[in-house]
Parts: structure tokens; C-alpha cells; sequence
């Protein structure tokens, strides 16, 4: 080669023609963006649920729900100590999973129905999309047992 072939071309604003194909312009797919999940949050109300007695607990408000269950009945029922059942309504409640008010002298526990459809949702979310690996129907047939 000659040594003015080997020279090259000052640099310019223009694209160089013999190395630009034409091409039409590629459509930039644009993705959701998902929201943020507070994966620390669910573990943490998984984690209050996964105690056998805080379960049963749940179980028994879920069934007296929407009224809910004053101290001594959810003690009584399920015959956990009272400072033991402190203790437990605690964690739940912390977690958000239970609500408590204040009648008169009782303290009146419930299921807090927003949270728990938060974690469902949040369990469900993968499940009812993408490759589906748990049916949506064989959840609603459990539910009407």
C-alpha cells in the first residue's frame, strides 16, 4: 500500500458512507418498570406467622373476623399463658398482621385483612404470571373447602 492510502481521514461530524448500511432505525423495546418490592417487610411477616402459636392465633381471629376475639376468649380457646399470648399478639401486631383496639376494659384483636392480601399478593405475584407454576384455580378450590 502506499503511504497516502494508509493516511487517514481527518475525523468530521459525518458518519463515513462506506462503512453506514442503510438501516432503519431498531425499535428500543421500553420495559415496565416493576415497582419495588420490600422483600425485608414479607420475610419479617412470614417470620411472625411461622411460630406454631402465633399461626393458631391467626387461624382463630381469621374465623372470628370481622368482630375479632377479645384477649381472654383467643386465651381460653386456644390455652396460651397470658404472657405468652402477649407476647405473641405483639409480634403480630408489629408485623401489622393484627389490628387492637381499645373497648372500654378489653382489648379487641382482629386480622388485619389489608396486610395479609398485601402478603398474598406479594406470594401470588410470580405465581399467576410469567411460567404460572401454582394454577390460580387449584388455589380458589382450596379456599372454598
Amino acid at each position: 500500500m502506499s503511504k497516502a492510502a494508509l493516511q487517514t481521514k481527518p475525523a468530521s461530524d459525518e458518519p463515513c458512507t462506506s462503512c453506514v448500511e442503510d438501516t432503519a432505525p431498531v425499535p428500543v423495546k421500553r420495559l415496565r418498570k416493576r415497582p419495588s418490592i420490600d422483600f425485608a417487610r414479607f420475610a419479617d411477616m412470614l417470620s411472625a406467622m411461622a411460630a406454631e402459636p402465633r399461626l393458631r392465633i391467626m387461624h382463630a381471629l381469621l374465623a372470628a373476623h370481622p368482630k375479632g376475639m377479645v384477649v381472654g376468649k383467643i386465651q381460653a380457646e386456644l390455652g396460651i399463658t397470658p404472657s405468652t399470648l402477649s407476647h405473641h399478639l405483639d409480634k403480630l401486631r408489629n408485623e401489622g398482621l393484627v389490628r387492637v383496639k381499645r373497648d372500654s376494659k378489653y382489648l379487641w384483636y382482629s386480622a388485619n385483612t389489608s396486610g395479609l392480601e398485601q402478603l398474598l399478593g406479594f406470594l401470588f405475584s410470580e405465581c399467576c404470571s410469567r411460567n404460572q407454576p401454582v394454577k390460580t384455580d387449584a388455589i380458589f378450590k382450596l379456599c372454598r373447602k
